[in-house]
């Protein structure tokens, strides 16, 4: 059995290590016979690393799960220890606890803490560029006390807008809140026109001739409501229910219509991926937008949790390999340097007119290391200038380039000429054999 006086104290941390992304707990005692506190439990994000944890402990004794050691070792998910917690004490026993730590904190000391969560957490959401709308709307929330809140951010992307959802978590014990993790949601639905909206048109059981209409400030979440309804439906957009024009419909759950300049956006499923932020860090907005959009990003503040080291890599989206547990893409990382890709090395391997200049070319570096796709002049093998669009490809060891309009360009038309080491070497002796002839011409 897990009883414990110190139940409230733990789901409270483990409910905040749960919203930074945390899966998996290690119990350093035997629940059954001693009482549990807070200082007995480790967190983890992942298997392997309580496994490697459990390793460790063993070395120096502790037996997972068994034995007749002192502290022996039990691991489990984090949300099974928090329902086993929940379980094994009392309700009361939970409120009382937090009433009597929260009565013990002077009112005084409460609405500063709340004032400073908040002014913390909009630093957080600031520092990791989400819109200034999105650090305005914490307030309002926080306000009304929930266990949990969201908060909507789009940014725009390569064809169509990229969803942020934020997601807020209260303490279990306190009124302070937690920025654990977001989702980024990438699909290929262009955004609504100004004053227009997509909608949702379902049955109206109490009224047939009025149909109800649920309104979207996201295309990506009007068409998974859409996909989801089971009866008569409609997704539209328009400026009203009365003005809408059609893009598809259902007939008892079954689609019977896709406009035809609609098919490529709903039939592509939208690319989705949670991001976890820990104390303010982790992939900005801009960043994990690129990401899913099939970019790769530059991270040069990334902490090895073996050993503590720190280290650079270059990361992005696997979309090869199968998502993990929770739904998630695996990542792809690629080691700086010792992956073997070099930014500017290859940046000087194409013939684009900004690199001249140390400032636009420290910003072209700066943006692709962020995963943008960067505005460049590049020059063809005519001499022509050309606007196009470029990205870095690490993985590759390239750039990958991009018309205005987004369509896919021949990288080689922009190459510089490549001159082979061998190359370089018979040129080498073509000049001294010129030189020796030269001499001896004027012997």
């Amino acid at each position: 059995m897990l009883t414990t006086d110190h139940a409230a104290e733990i789901i409270g941390k483990m409910e905040k290590a749960q919203g930074n992304g945390v899966g998996y707990v290690v119990v350093e005692t035997r629940p059954g016979e001693a009482q549990l506190k807070a200082s007995d439990i480790q967190v983890f994000k992942t298997l392997d690393d309580a496994l490697d944890y459990l390793d460790e402990k063993e070395e120096l004794g502790h037996v997972p799960g068994f034995g007749t050691e002192e502290h022996p070792l039990y691991y489990q998910r984090i949300e099974n220890l928090i329902a086993d917690l929940k379980t094994a004490n009392p309700t009361e026993a939970l409120t009382t606890n937090v009433s009597e730590k929260m009565a013990n904190d002077k009112p005084i000391n409460h609405r500063t803490m709340n004032l400073n969560n908040l002014q913390d957490l909009k630093k957080e959401v600031t520092a990791l560029g989400f819109s200034p709308k999105t650090a305005d709307e914490l307030e309002k929330n926080m306000r009304q006390l929930p266990q949990h809140f969201t908060v909507k951010d789009q940014l725009p992307g390569d064809k169509g807008q990229v969803d942020l959802t934020l997601h807020f978590h209260k303490s279990g014990v306190s009124d302070t809140y937690n920025f654990g993790k977001y989702e980024a949601v990438a699909g290929k639905v262009p955004p609504s026109a100004p004053n227009q909206s997509y909608m949702v048109l379902t049955e109206n059981k109490d009224n047939k001739e009025k149909p109800l209409v649920k309104t979207f400030d996201s295309p990506n979440e009007a068409i998974e409501f859409f996909k989801k309804q089971k009866g008569t439906s409609e997704l539209s957009i328009g400026e009203s229910a009365e003005s809408r024009h059609l893009l598809a419909s259902k007939d008892t759950g079954k689609v019977n219509f896709v406009h035809d300049d609609f098919r490529g956006a709903y039939f592509s499923p939208a690319i989705k991926q949670t991001f976890y932020v820990k104390e303010g860090a982790g992939y900005s907005a801009s960043q994990a937008a690129n990401m899913v959009q099939g970019r790769t990003v530059h991270r040069d503040d990334l902490i090895n949790p073996r050993n503590g080291e720190g280290y650079k890599a270059w990361i992005k989206l696997d979309f090869e390999q199968k998502k993990d547990d929770w739904g998630n893409f695996k990542l792809k990382q690629m080691n700086d340097p010792a992956f073997g890709f070099d930014l500017e090395k290859t940046l000087k391997g194409f013939k684009i007119k900004e690199l001249s200049d140390p400032a636009q070319k420290e910003a072209i570096m700066s943006a692709m290391k962020n995963g943008d796709r960067v505005a460049v002049t590049a020059v063809n093998r005519e001499g022509k200038e050309v606007k196009l669009m470029a990205e870095a490809a690490p993985q590759y060891k390239t750039l990958d380039l991009y018309s205005e309009k987004g369509k896919r360009e021949k990288r080689e038309l922009y190459k510089k000429p490549e001159t082979s080491q061998s190359e370089t070497k018979s040129q080498a002796k073509v000049k001294e054999k010129d030189l020796e002839e030269g001499r001896s011409v004027k012997i």
